[in-house]
């Protein structure tokens, strides 16, 4: 049965991301291209599939709910969701793949039948194949273990040797990986490993919550490093397969992030990071003894930007990494730039012998896809307004565009002579249609996003405003893409809001000094472009009333939206802050210290930008909403400003979601959760009268 509503919808499609398809890999012949993808667009258990472009046609490798068969029902019972496939991993001819389901270790050779499930030590997370595909790696339990392809031979590489140590994982790596967090890399020939060990013993845990929350129930508090706490002390070791061999040697002292890692044709090699997140070193490694010499470093007054994908090395050696030069984000080979001023780079997709697959914007609202090799310099490989990403190799690109025209984008396979080869997405269409209207606004030219009800016209009546902002350094709100958060936008604006969603200093997109804009001070600059889009907005669409403006956030907008009541009661009217980071130290090392510096050395900074100060200055509606199992930002923060509150007098609603982590939309609570914020902002801005006649109704 069809959805009813765009909340239903949310929670259906989890966000518009199932049957859409995914994590691509390509041959190296560039004959066969494999995925992830549902089997609808609900479908919550991802399967992997290959596409044959001699054939044309799709073949469905391994289906879990098949491989399950009999288990499901019992995982259903302990799990909030249908078990899928969420990655896997390849070895170098894309013939083996590795992947974990249902907390075992399967294994599936392309075009040789069924995947079989191997004897393995559970629950297991990250598998990889050797080069060779004679062997697995994965992490159990906190050891790095191996076993043969065969099913025979499981052993511990690398076990811990105290209560908080781990091997084969390393956070930060998160930063410059294409695949998430890793910690273990395979030698070309497979017969020894580059292994990450974290030692968390000296990071102070943490609660979920907070002295003034919920109670004394009993919970294992998380560890993770705060703002100008002690980190984890992470390692790199050369492991065989009888385990470690030796140790690698940096300056941990004066680098104490490794933010990336990896072994290719021209040996091991690390990224580490100083503390203060100025100084970044790429690092080649002598496998045999674990010295290490500087292939290249990078420096910069307020912080390094990390680029996924980057520092890394050519099938030929050399060094691809990145420089920050009169405003512009430039890839470069061996220290020289090969992209021009004004294309910013933004991430490193793959390298296929001496050719750069990478992504850059001239745009800040697009991302197209671009190629460089020295023999053919470069190329722009994408067209049309969206967000383009793809996958190359063998001759073969894996093009993917997400424009405006649905969620989750569209997917191509392009091989030279032949025709382009769609690969099938099954996301659902929403049933809302978007009524939004690009803008730029201001003398800084800021991209902004008008969404009005689709019933209104103009001069009809004055419309309550509700910016609907991220605003924060790590994400862009206001791009070609039509994805969940415009809908969502859209959704409020049909219950009687003009919704303006901008993007100001700070954001990606725009070069590294407009990212830097808000170093040392996180909030001030952002807030004063929403007050600056807000006026400029008002000033070209006469009925935005600017006597009703209502602000709502999520994670760092969440913070914002706050600090806007507090700060400007003047300008805003009510707020809906969700997970907001309300004192600064009470959030992740890496990431804060990057903008604020360490609290010992900066704590001005960071009273500046700390939301418990400001509570006695309330006067305006304010709704604090925090999920309990927040894994990113403690529900700590949102306890104590609504404490803070309460001890100043100043009344405010708090909502606490029991079991809720970051992102709660496309949950189960999703519908019941955004009912509860419109209503809040219906009883606080008394939208237009006879509201009731209009419902959101989906599209025909």
């Amino acid at each position: 049965m069809a959805p009813t509503s765009l909340p239903e919808q949310l929670v259906r499609t989890r966000r518009f991301t199932r049957g859409v398809p995914e994590r691509f890999a390509v041959s190296p012949d560039g004959r066969t291209v494999l995925f992830l993808r549902g089997r609808t667009g609900d479908d919550p258990a991802a399967c992997v599939w290959a596409l044959d472009l001699g054939t044309g046609a799709e073949r469905l490798l391994a289906d879990p709910v098949r491989l399950l068969a009999g288990r499901q029902s019992h995982l259903r019972g302990r799990q909030t969701r249908t078990v899928g496939i969420e990655s896997y991993a390849t070895d170098r001819n894309v013939g083996l793949v590795a992947f974990a389901l249902a907390g075992g270790l399967w294994k599936l050779e392309v075009g040789k039948g069924e995947p079989r499930r191997l004897p393995a030590i559970g629950p297991v997370s990250d598998p990889r194949p050797d080069p060779t595909g004679r062997r697995i790696a994965y992490v159990s339990h906190g050891a790095l273990r191996v076993t043969e392809t065969d099913g025979t031979g499981d052993r511990a590489v690398a076990e811990p040797d105290g209560p908080y140590v781990e091997f084969g994982a390393a956070v930060h790596t998160a930063a410059t990986s294409l695949d998430g967090s890793r910690g273990h890399w395979w030698s070309p020939d497979g017969t020894r490993l580059l292994v990450a060990r974290t030692d968390s013993t000296a990071v102070r845990p943490w609660p979920a919550t907070d002295s003034a929350g919920l109670g004394d129930a009993p919970h294992t508090p998380p560890r993770f490093a705060a703002a100008g706490t002690p980190n984890a002390d992470v390692t790199l070791w050369i492991a065989g397969l009888d385990g470690p061999s030796g140790q690698v040697s940096w300056d941990r002292t004066a680098f104490e992030y490794l933010v990336g890692a990896g072994w290719d044709a021209q040996g091991p090699w690390a990224v580490v990071q100083s503390r203060d997140q100025r100084t970044v070193r790429f690092l080649g490694i002598a496998p045999d003894d674990g010295r290490t010499a500087v292939l290249d470093e990078q420096h910069d007054a307020c912080w390094v930007q990390l680029v996924p994908g980057l520092p890394a090395r050519t099938g030929s050696g050399a060094v691809l990494a990145h420089r920050d030069l009169r405003g512009t984000r430039h890839l470069t080979v061996d220290g020289v730039p090969v992209t021009p001023a004004g294309l910013q780079l933004r991430a490193v997709l793959g390298i296929d012998a001496d050719e750069v697959l990478f992504t850059a914007s001239d745009d800040p609202t697009e991302t197209h896809l671009w190629s460089y090799g020295a023999a053919v310099g470069l190329r722009r490989l994408s067209s049309g307004p969206g967000i383009h990403s793809g996958a190359s190799r063998g001759g073969t690109l894996v093009r993917v565009t997400r424009g405006a025209d649905r969620p989750g984008g569209r997917a191509e396979v392009l091989r030279a002579g032949g025709p382009a080869v769609p690969v099938l997405s099954h996301a659902e269409h929403p049933v809302l249609d978007n009524h939004a209207r690009r803008l730029v606004l201001g003398p800084r030219g800021l991209h902004a996003r008008l969404h009005l009800p689709s019933w209104h016209r103009p001069g009809s009546g004055p419309l309550p405003v509700l910016l609907d902002p991220y605003g924060g350094a790590s994400a862009q709100r206001v791009t070609a893409e039509l994805d969940w958060r415009v809908l969502l936008s859209q959704w409020f604006a049909e219950h009687g809001f003009a919704v303006l969603v901008a993007d100001g200093r700070g954001t990606p997109g725009r070069g590294p000094d407009w990212e830097r804009e808000v170093h040392g001070d996180l909030f001030a600059p952002v807030l004063d472009d929403q007050v600056t889009a807000l006026h400029e907005a008002a000033r070209l669409v006469p009925d935005l009333d600017l006597g009703r403006v209502a602000i709502r956030g999520w994670s760092f907008s969440g913070a914002l939206a706050a600090l806007a009541v507090l700060r400007r009661p003047d300008v805003f009217h009510a707020a809906v802050a969700g997970a907001g980071v309300t004192d600064q130290r009470l959030y992740n090392a890496h990431w804060r210290e990057r903008f604020l510096g360490h609290p010992d050395v900066f704590p001005h900074r960071y009273d500046a930008c700390n939301v418990l100060l400001d509570a006695p200055r309330l006067a305006r509606p304010l709704l604090l909403i925090h999920g309990l199992a927040d894994p990113n930002v403690p529900s700590a923060n949102t306890l104590r400003l609504s404490d803070a509150l309460r001890v100043a007098g100043r009344p405010h609603e708090l909502l606490l979601l029991p079991g809720g982590g970051h992102q709660p939309i496309g949950s189960t609570v999703t519908e019941k959760l955004l009912s509860h914020q419109v209503r809040f902002l219906q009883r606080h801005l008394s939208p237009v009268p006879h509201l009731e006649e209009h419902s959101v109704r989906p599209k025909a």
